[in-house]
């Protein structure tokens, strides 16, 4: 596998909403850093959802957690639609969801109106592939409101090796 499963993510819906956030972004940011806002809870909940889908190797249900139209970024790379994600690392990042234990050191939300954007920081430990597995963890993930619900339009994953003790 050549990119590093379960890393960052920022949305298209972001960039759609980006002028009105634009214009009350002071006025938003009334809650402490590292909480999730409450208007933001069903999303975090979704976002939640879809990585107890992967590690569990349910993959159909973390399907329906993501847009058809959903935007993956990892490692510099793009999977530009469920389908295409469906058929090219879904499988492997539930194998690695599954082979190792992610830990969440932050997380901190914000929603307005029907988009949300949750951000997660923490640490996947464990084995995968024979390999030993130890990366800190960022994650983006957008969220659209429909009528049925939250779903995820864009995920941003980054990760890295921890630095060395000093």
């Amino acid at each position: 596998m050549s990119r590093t499963p379960l890393a960052l993510a920022l949305s298209i819906a972001v960039l759609s909403a980006a002028p009105a956030l634009a214009q009350d972004h002071a006025h938003r940011h009334d809650h402490a850093a590292g909480s999730v806002a409450a208007e933001a809870a069903d999303a975090a909940t979704v976002v939640d959802a879809f990585h107890a889908a992967l590690k569990t190797g349910d993959t159909a249900a973390a399907l329906t957690l993501l847009a058809p139209e959903v935007m993956i970024f990892e490692e510099g790379g793009a999977e530009r639609s469920r389908d295409e994600y469906a058929s090219h690392h879904l499988g492997s990042d539930a194998a690695f969801a599954a082979a190792s234990e992610a830990t969440m050191a932050r997380r901190s939300g914000w929603a307005d109106g029907d988009v949300a954007w949750i951000t997660s920081e923490g640490r996947t430990t464990g084995q995968f592939n024979g390999r030993a597995v130890d990366r800190l963890t960022t994650e983006t993930m957008v969220l659209k409101r429909h009528a049925d619900g939250w779903r995820i339009h864009h995920i941003h994953w980054s990760s890295r090796a921890p630095r060395p003790a000093s």
